[in-house]
């Protein structure tokens, strides 16, 4: 001991994606807890961009002192914009959606690459989306155990067609540092696309072998990434 305080950031708060709750950062969430954070959880509705965004700022708003804020897939597109807020010091992104100005999830993915795999997302349903259950586990989370993937297959959460749709104001990794975990075996978001996305963010990047529910799979990776983040913020402003 040195006898100086320890200014890490210790305030992280979680942010889901597309067809799935918060329940899945659970392992993330312990290992956190377990080194010492305060950890929030956030459960969007994930019915428009602009609620999810504000539902996310009301978490941040309970929160003391700043924050790492950490959005999964479609979360990368809810900490875009909500992590403007000034109690936001630093972002993560978990093989997730970091948009430019004026960009959303649908106009990123309207046109995939040729050869690129193609998510099993069914037609949408009264303006919601499903993944096929049938296709969920090798698409969504092919390296998790076949018991919790048929769980989140079975525990779907609907995906508003509004919440695809919704445009980025101004992007939060602008103006705030950034890091971006990469899972190179991803089956929804091309890990091409994620490269391209994170370099355009200038955003710290690991690379992971796992599959697009890496934060399931590899808990000890992604929680790692974060406390990485939440040094590396503490550093550049002490």
């Amino acid at each position: 001991m040195n006898g100086k305080p320890d200014s890490t950031i210790k305030t992280i708060v979680l942010v889901h994606g597309g067809f799935v709750d918060g329940s899945g950062w659970e392992g993330v969430y312990k290992i956190l807890r377990k080194d010492g954070y305060t950890v929030s959880v956030v459960q969007n509705p994930t019915i428009s961009l602009a609620d999810d965004v504000a539902v996310t700022k009301r978490v941040l708003a309970t929160q003391r002192g700043p924050v790492i804020l950490v959005g999964h897939s479609y979360g990368g597109a809810v900490i875009t914009e909500a992590g403007n807020d000034p109690k936001v010091a630093g972002l993560v992104y978990i093989t997730a959606f970091a948009l430019d100005n004026g960009e959303s999830v649908s106009a990123l993915i309207k046109d995939p690459p040729p050869g690129a795999p193609v998510p099993p997302i069914l037609p949408p349903q009264d303006g919601f989306l499903f993944l096929d259950k049938a296709k969920f586990g090798a698409s969504f989370a092919a390296d998790v155990d076949a018991e919790t993937a048929a769980f989140m297959a079975d525990s779907q959460v609907p995906w508003g067609v509004g919440a695809l749709g919704g445009a980025i104001s101004e992007p939060a990794w602008r103006t705030k540092p950034s890091w971006y975990l990469v899972a190179t075996e991803d089956k929804m978001i091309p890990p091409p696309a994620q490269r391209f996305m994170s370099e355009r963010a200038g955003s710290t990047v690991l690379e992971v072998a796992g599959s697009h529910a890496v934060y399931v799979s590899q808990p000890n990776a992604v929680a790692k990434l974060i406390e990485k983040a939440a040094e590396g913020v503490s550093k550049r402003s002490s």
